[in-house]
C-alpha cells in the first residue's frame, strides 16, 4: 500500500509539474497582452507588466478595421462545421452500427482507409475541386470540405455499437420508426459522445490555419488565425497586438470546452447507468 501511495504521489507530482510547464507560456502571453511593445521586445520573463495598459485590446478593435470581421468569420465557420459534423458523423456512425445493408463492411473499411491518408495529400485535389466549383474565397469553400470527418464517424460508430438495443426496441414498440428513434431516443442519450465530438471539431476548425490559407485570398474573408499573421511585418512584428488578439482568440474555445465538459461528467458511464 505504501508503495502504491508513493507511486501515486510521484504521478501527481509529475502531472502538476507538467501542468505548470504547459501553463507558463499561456501566462506569459496573457501578461504580454497588457504590455507595450517596447517592454516586450526588451526581453525578460517578467509576468507582471511594468507599464500595464489596455491599449493593445483597444487597438486591435479600433485600428484594425477587419478584426471584427475575422472574428465573425472564424465563429461562423467553426459553428457551421461543428453543427454539420455532429449531424452527418452521427448519422453515418449509426447507419454503420445499426442498419444492415449491402456493402456495410466495405464502406466501413473505406472510412478506416481514409484515416490512414495524411490530410496534406488531399489539399491540392480539394483546391482544384473548389476552384472548378467557383468556391474559392467563399464561406462554402471553407465549410463544405470539412462537413464530415472520418475519425468521428468511426468514433460514433463504435459508440452506437455499444448502445443498448433494448431502448430502440422499446421505441419501436411505441410506434417510432428508425428515423424517429434516432432523433428522439438515440441522439439525446448520446450527449457524451456528441460533446466530445463537438469540442474536438470546434477546436480544430477554430484553430485551422492551413485550409483558410489555401481557400481565401481577400482580407475580408480571413479567419482569425490568418488575420493574426497580418500583425507580423517584414521589419517589425507587433507582438503586443498579437498577444492581445490571441487572448481574444482563446476565449471562445475555452467557453465551448467549459460548456460541453459537463456532459462528460454526466454521461461517462452511460451504458452502466442504463443497465
Amino acid at each position: 500500500m505504501k508503495r502504491i501511495s508513493g507511486l501515486k504521489a510521484l504521478l501527481y507530482g509529475f502531472l502538476i509539474l507538467y501542468a505548470i510547464v504547459t501553463f507558463i507560456p499561456f501566462a506569459w502571453a496573457m501578461s504580454a497582452s497588457f504590455k507595450p511593445l517596447a517592454e516586450i521586445v526588451e526581453g525578460g520573463m517578467n509576468f507582471i507588466p511594468q507599464n500595464f495598459t489596455l491599449e493593445n485590446y483597444q487597438a486591435i478593435f479600433t485600428r484594425e478595421r477587419l478584426f471584427g470581421r475575422w472574428l465573425f468569420n472564424s465563429a461562423f465557420v467553426a459553428v457551421c462545421v461543428t453543427g454539420f459534423n455532429i449531424v452527418f458523423n452521427s448519422m453515418a456512425g449509426y447507419a454503420l452500427a445499426r442498419i444492415p445493408f449491402r456493402g456495410n463492411r466495405l464502406v466501413f473499411g473505406m472510412i478506416l482507409a481514409v484515416l490512414m491518408i495524411p490530410g496534406q495529400i488531399t489539399l491540392i485535389p480539394t483546391f482544384l475541386i473548389l476552384k472548378s466549383l467557383g468556391w474559392l474565397n467563399t464561406y462554402q469553400g471553407l465549410i463544405v470540405p470539412s462537413m464530415v470527418n472520418a475519425t468521428f464517424i468511426f468514433m460514433m460508430r463504435q459508440f452506437f455499437v455499444n448502445f443498448p438495443k433494448e431502448l430502440e426496441e422499446a421505441a419501436a414498440l411505441d410506434g417510432l420508426n428508425r428515423w424517429q428513434t434516432f432523433w428522439k431516443v438515440v441522439m439525446p442519450l448520446a450527449k457524451p459522445a456528441l460533446a466530445a465530438q463537438a469540442i474536438f471539431i470546434f477546436m480544430g476548425s477554430w484553430n485551422n490555419f492551413f485550409m483558410p490559407l489555401i481557400v481565401v485570398s481577400s482580407q475580408d474573408m480571413f479567419t482569425l488565425p490568418l488575420g493574426l499573421n497580418t500583425f507580423k511585418g517584414q521589419y517589425i512584428s507587433y507582438w503586443n497586438y498579437i498577444m492581445a488578439a490571441s487572448m481574444v482568440f482563446t476565449l471562445p474555445a475555452l467557453a465551448i470546452y467549459a460548456f460541453f465538459n459537463r456532459y462528460f461528467v454526466q454521461g461517462v458511464t452511460f451504458t452502466g447507468n442504463k443497465g
